[in-house]
């Protein structure tokens, strides 16, 4: 760093500050803006079928959507999304896993001990559950818990199959913010992975998988 940097930095600072000033003594007679109001609803609406309006939503968003309510359904069905989509080997997050995913018949790939990035994406197809489910915005929400697996197994695949539970599906934002444990680093995914940010055409798969399946149960 040259001596030039440090002085040219002291003296924005100094002008951004000056601007600042002036711009509260201005504003110094005005009255003050009334306090933000919080009180943000955190309960369903009477009525409201969250199930149907997150399957709904989620799908507007381009994913690919099926609910079954029986869960003895949830091998047939889970075997048809993967069979359409052409995966044969799958990963998913080490911990206990519920058995139907030994029954699908196509190679799990646990991630114990972790996987390489490398072998994440060479898999490139992951199945995991959500910690909850947003039905007015369709989104599913991921904190590392069980069920779920570190964030980079949801990241690099470019297909990804996540099992709701309709008890882990909650109205709203506020609500799910309510639920949810800010020190677990969270991953919210409204759809399949997509950008306009590129020539401003639609392009799949930047940030995240380009496939998603949701599987509802209930």
């Amino acid at each position: 760093m040259t001596v030039e940097q440090p002085l040219r930095y002291e003296a924005d600072r100094e002008a951004r500050t000056a601007i600042l000033d002036r711009l509260r003594t201005a504003l110094d007679d005005r009255p003050k803006p009334p306090p933000v109001r919080r009180s943000y609803r955190r309960t369903r609406p009477t009525g409201l079928d969250v199930v149907g309006r997150f399957a709904e939503r989620v799908a507007d968003h381009g994913a690919t959507v099926l609910r079954v309510n029986d869960p003895r359904d949830l091998l047939p069905a889970a075997s048809e999304l993967l069979r359409g989509a052409g995966v044969s080997r799958l990963a998913v997050p080490g911990g206990s896993r519920p058995a139907w995913l030994a029954r699908l018949g196509i190679e799990l790939v646990v991630d114990v001990p972790p996987l390489t990035r490398d072998e994440i994406e060479e898999i490139g197809a992951v199945a995991t559950e959500c910690a909850l489910a947003i039905a007015e915005t369709g989104t599913i929400v991921l904190d590392t818990g069980p069920g779920q697996g570190r964030r980079v197994l949801t990241l690099l695949p470019d297909h990804h199959l996540c099992v709701v539970r309709a008890d882990r599906i909650v109205a709203s934002v506020p609500e799910a913010i309510a639920r949810l444990d800010p020190r677990r680093p969270q991953t919210w995914i409204s759809g399949p992975s997509a950008t306009r940010a590129i020539e401003p055409e639609r392009v799949a798969g930047v940030h995240g998988p380009r496939t998603l399946h949701v599987l509802i149960i209930g």
